[in-house]
């Protein structure tokens, strides 16, 4: 009998380690997806890391820094919600005028360029100076807008930490 369930005992750890090992490999698996969906909307946006250089300061493309400021300042709300989400989808689309694979891509890589960053908070300050730097204050309207309206349609207000991210939006932009 104790011959017996010791192989029970055998078969019920090899089934344990064998169902985590599973959960681990999927695991990998979804993060693999989620680094190739980062790639595939890098090359989409013609986004190239230069070696030795942050990847915020690659950027180019100035729908690319308001996608990643948008991104970062949605996500200083405690919780965001589906709403606030789908929000930002709709409002980049309207203002920046793109469809909805490159809105997506633009979210993908904004909230990239936010992980980068360290957070949304340093993601804003230093995304936004790199915006100032290749666009100039035209990129502030839209801007703005894509946040005010992502938050008003969410049903919700601004909070302390939104507010000193506008104070360095403004102070990226030199607006007093």
């Amino acid at each position: 009998m104790p011959f017996i369930l010791s192989i029970l005992g055998v078969l019920a750890a090899a089934y344990y380690w064998m169902y985590r090992m599973r959960g681990a490999a999927e695991m990998a698996g979804e993060l693999a997806d989620v680094a190739s969906d980062v790639l595939s909307a890098a090359r989409r946006f013609g986004f190239k890391r230069k070696l030795n250089l942050h990847p915020v300061e690659s950027i180019e493309d100035p729908n690319l820094a308001i996608a990643g400021i948008a991104v970062s300042f949605l996500e200083l709300d405690d919780f965001p919600t589906t709403a606030h989400r789908d929000a930002l989808n709709v409002q980049l689309r309207s203002q920046l005028r793109v469809d909805q694979p490159t809105a997506d891509e633009l979210i993908i890589l904004g909230r990239w360029f936010m992980t980068e960053s360290g957070g949304a908070a340093p993601a804003i300050s230093r995304i936004s100076r790199k915006l100032n730097k290749i666009d100039g204050a035209k990129s502030l309207e839209p801007l703005l807008t894509i946040v005010q309206n992502t938050l008003t349609s969410g049903g919700s207000g601004l909070n302390d930490r939104q507010r000193e991210a506008l104070d360095d939006l403004r102070r990226a932009f030199r607006l007093g």
